[in-house]
């Protein structure tokens, strides 16, 4: 495994009305990485292990909601395992469903009922392949996400 494989990217969602829906985005690697191996989505995991040193998130209460592994191809909670998985799907969370119709010059979505396509998922259970990590607060610590992390929520340009 290569040295740049261990680590995660994680977006951290603020779920505190007065943050407008703010999220952040943290980087989870060393024995912090080992931590959230085998755990799956709907787990909640304890801030201590996002972050470092003083943008460690300590005292907070952290929900898996998602994620995806290093080619983009989604995490659905509903396909057991970490593997990757052909999976017939309608409409939800990786496939939107919809058919790209012209019609006089113009391109317009239309979604039909009973639509159904063969799709690429990951299971719900975080393993070396996974890259990125959708987590929401579930229980706030006594400093605010924007005083730990300032104002470099939202869609940060780190990448």
């Amino acid at each position: 495994m290569a040295t740049g494989d261990t680590s995660f990217m994680a977006a951290v969602n603020d779920t505190d009305p007065a943050s407008k829906g703010r999220s952040y985005s943290v980087e989870i690697k060393g024995s912090n990485y080992n931590h959230f191996l085998g755990k799956k989505i709907g787990d909640v995991v304890d801030g201590q292990f996002v972050g470092d040193g003083d943008q460690s998130l300590l005292g907070y209460k952290l929900q898996i909601t998602g994620g995806s592994d290093k080619t983009g191809t989604p995490m659905r909670s509903d396909i057991a395992g970490g593997n990757r998985q052909a999976v017939l799907v309608s409409k939800g969370v990786g496939y939107k469903a919809q058919k790209l119709v012209k019609k006089k010059g113009d391109t317009y979505r239309y979604t039909y009922d009973g639509i159904r396509k063969r799709r690429f998922f990951r299971g719900n259970t975080i393993n070396q392949d996974t890259r990125q990590l959708n987590l929401k607060v579930v229980d706030s610590g006594k400093k605010s996400l924007a005083d730990l992390f300032g104002d470099s929520g939202g869609d940060s340009d780190e990448s």
